[in-house]
């Protein structure tokens, strides 16, 4: 048996106190593929600013004020009901630990739905669950772990698409001029950074700075100077989304590692097990 184990950890600020977040990895091999486990773990604390009330046209208001909302445990069970196949560790453990993130916002007093965070959602699950065996049950875990958390999937899908769009036709100048034009995204650019300045419900998170960190990769605006005025355009601490985007470089790099030594597994089960079967083919056929 052999075991590979690799762990950080990374601090960080947001616009009202400081939270940390953690990430470590351990991969167990055992003599077949079912004994193959990569845990990759995250955990982190979301702190959101609490402020007056402010409703736009642009963006849908999916708070929480939930009288009784529903537990952690619950919402997993929801997922694990909504899908029942076995998910490979390598994937399952960082979906479990991401979906108990998720809940942690999404029932927060001052959480509210916006489509730079979907965006930054679908970006993550979708770079996690590259690769995976089947394009179907990819998009049913997706559909399973949205709707555990009372959200709806099809939004998400729907808004990233529209802002990954509107990217690809930006410029630099354009992407952090949103506030002087009209349109559609420009509107949801400009609600937001109402609410992040203090007019509104605003809750930061790592997948919000993703959702950035995307519009700028598909505008080709990757200048550090261009994030810097995006975030000060938006009201939001830059700081806090550099250390974010860091956070997630990590996880990048680490799923790649992951991915690669499991491959690299399962193709020498394969070549062992294709070894085992050339002799027994062999004396068969000179039975015959």
């Amino acid at each position: 048996m052999a075991a590979v184990t690799s762990s950080f950890s990374f601090s960080t600020l947001t616009q009202s106190s400081q939270r940390k977040l953690t990430f470590s990895s351990t991969r167990v091999l055992t003599s077949d593929s079912d004994g193959v486990r990569f845990p990759l773990s995250l955990s982190s604390h979301y702190v959101g600013i609490r402020t007056s009330n402010s409703i736009s046209r642009m963006v849908v208001r999916c708070s929480s004020s939930v009288s009784d909302p529903p537990t952690v445990s619950e919402t997993k069970l929801k997922f694990l009901k909504a899908y029942k196949r076995p998910i490979p560790s390598i994937y399952n453990s960082v979906l479990q630990e991401l979906i108990v993130q998720q809940h942690l916002m999404r029932y927060k007093t001052s959480y509210r739905y916006d489509p730079v965070f979907a965006l930054g959602f679908v970006t993550v699950y979708d770079q996690l669950m590259e690769g995976y065996p089947s394009d179907e049950d990819r998009d049913a875990i997706f559909q399973a772990y949205i709707n555990a958390l009372k959200e709806d999937p099809e939004q998400y899908r729907v808004d990233a698409q529209k802002l990954e769009e509107w990217a690809r036709a930006q410029k630099s100048t354009s992407l952090i001029e949103f506030s002087s034009r009209e349109g559609e995204v420009e509107g949801i650019l400009k609600d937001i950074a109402e609410r992040a300045g203090g007019k509104g419900d605003f809750s930061y998170s790592r997948f919000f700075a993703v959702g950035l960190f995307r519009l700028l990769e598909l505008a080709n605006a990757m200048e550090p100077t261009i994030l810097e005025k995006l975030c000060a355009a938006l009201n939001i601490n830059k700081r806090s989304v550099d250390r974010d985007l860091d956070v997630y470089r990590n996880l990048l790099s680490k799923l790649v590692q992951a991915k690669e030594l499991l491959k690299e597994y399962i193709d020498r089960e394969k070549k062992k097990r294709e070894e085992r079967t050339e002799p027994q083919k062999a004396n068969e056929a000179i039975t015959k």
